[in-house]
């Protein structure tokens, strides 16, 4: 089959990337710190510097800020699931979410200068930071599966 890069197909994975990552980071900071916009609020240091990621409560300059920042990163990655070939089974839309997953806490740790982490990792437990990359892999995994099904 071939790749399953589309408009479509992207805007759908990034959605439900998006809605899903989110709703796991807010219960994950929630558990955490006992509140629930804190790890969103700490992606926005990439606009607001480090001193975001210490905001706890919910405002549009951190939360949202945090919130639209990790969906255009969400998107990022739906157009790299895309550029894989289309899965044939359950198990090969897992594989892909789990090669994207892998690829983004590569570059997100490993690859972009520390202004570009995430921030998630100043407000998680490591428990926590592992359970959002496996939230990702999870809806990457049923995007694929989906999307495959609806072909």
């Amino acid at each position: 089959m071939a790749n399953s890069l589309s408009l479509s197909q992207t805007l759908f994975t990034s959605a439900l990337t998006t809605a899903a990552t989110t709703a796991a980071l807010f219960a994950l900071s929630k558990k955490d710190t006992q509140h629930p916009a804190a790890a969103l609020n700490a992606t926005s240091h990439i606009l607001w510097g480090e001193d975001a990621a210490k905001y706890d409560d919910w405002d549009v300059r951190h939360t949202l800020a945090g919130a639209l920042l990790n969906a255009g990163a969400m998107g990022a990655w739906s157009v790299v699931q895309g550029l894989f070939p289309a899965p044939r089974s359950l198990f090969g839309a897992a594989r892909n979410g789990a090669a994207v997953t892998a690829l983004a806490y590569f570059t997100d740790y490993h690859v972009v200068p520390q202004r570009l982490t995430p921030g998630f990792e100043h407000r998680l437990s490591r428990k926590s930071l592992l359970a959002s990359y496996v939230v990702l892999a999870a809806s990457l995994t049923l995007s694929g599966y989906v999307l495959r099904r609806r072909d």
